[in-house]
């Protein structure tokens, strides 16, 4: 069967559904697969409380498509889907003030027909273990590494059509050698395997870094305190989680930048200068000046995203 998602903000605000499924390159590490020829998302989502499923998202004019494979779902798994959906396509982000700076900006004015909204996991459990996953190595090497920890400890979706990100119960079972031998994770092992102690034990709440309580400072340090969470990590969770105020930079974003402005190197502080009149959606402006080119004219080539390319 197939559900439909109407596709619009919190406060009317467009999206383009294309530019948010290839909107960072994590967005295409399993248990999610994203097909640039067939422009579709293929996830296998945990539900609470029942099995996983495996839907496929594609765009339908101002609607999203979800095609959900396996047996028919009932209404509780539905209503399970469509909100889990909603929080991975990120729909329910106001981003009408990011819009409003955005539109006298020359060089960002294009995003306001509906780009800005970053592809999320299911939990913020499964944020920070991908984002631990990128650091310091080659992006094939964190390819190796989460799609060992899907196929091995992942639940499998109903009708098995796919597996869903490992409950943290599952990875903080798993042995040292396990992490050592089959995710090949080094020096991470441990730090994947104490985040999931910690969460499955109830010691750590990640998703209380939803909270809109909480500052932007308050969640950093939070991220922060994580084992094998650094400066480069805690801003790029923040990103996927909404909070904008921080720049990602690293070894990816600041040669990309310099390239963009025609410049061999850019110091940090003069980026920062650049979009601090965003205030809160500065990381956001960032971002998109960084991969407008990730969704290309028809005539244009695609260019290597960072799914592709960079090690951290």
């Amino acid at each position: 069967m197939h559900l439909t998602i109407q596709l619009a903000g919190p406060a009317g605000e467009p999206v383009d559904l294309w530019r948010t499924l290839v909107s960072h390159g994590v967005a295409d590490l399993p248990p999610m697969r994203v097909d640039e020829e067939e422009r579709t998302l293929t996830a296998t989502l945990a539900l609470p409380g029942m099995k996983p499923r495996t839907v496929v998202v594609r765009p339908a004019g101002r609607s999203a498509r979800v095609d959900v494979l396996g047996p028919t779902p009932g209404t509780r798994t539905e209503q399970a889907l469509r909100s889990v959906l909603r929080r991975v396509l990120n729909l329910d982000e106001d981003l009408s003030g990011f819009y409003e700076t955005a539109a006298v900006d020359p060089e960002l004015a294009w995003a306001t027909a509906g780009a800005g909204r970053m592809l999320r996991s299911p939990s913020v459990f499964e944020e920070v273990t991908k984002t631990i996953c990128t650091t310091n190595c080659a992006w094939s090497a964190t390819v190796r590494m989460t799609t060992a920890l899907v196929e091995h400890l992942g639940d499998p979706s109903a009708g098995a059509h796919g597996r869903a990100f490992p409950r943290p119960e599952a990875m903080a079972e798993a042995g040292d050698d396990f992490y050592r031998d089959v995710v090949r994770a080094g020096y991470r092992g441990a730090y994947l395997r104490n985040i999931a102690a910690a969460v499955a034990t109830g010691e750590l709440d990640l998703e209380r870094l939803h909270d809109p309580d909480l500052s932007d400072a308050d969640v950093a340090e939070r991220l922060l305190a994580l084992p094998g969470v650094g400066p480069y990590a805690a801003a790029h969770v923040m990103m996927l989680l909404g909070r904008y105020s921080t720049l990602v930079l690293d070894s990816w974003t600041r040669p990309k930048y310099a390239g963009l402005t025609g410049k061999k190197k850019v110091a940090d502080s003069t980026i920062i200068r650049r979009f601090r009149g965003y205030g809160p959606y500065a990381g956001l402006a960032f971002w998109l000046f960084l991969t407008r080119d990730w969704v290309p004219d028809p005539a244009e080539e695609a260019p290597i995203r960072l799914s592709a390319g960079e090690p951290r």
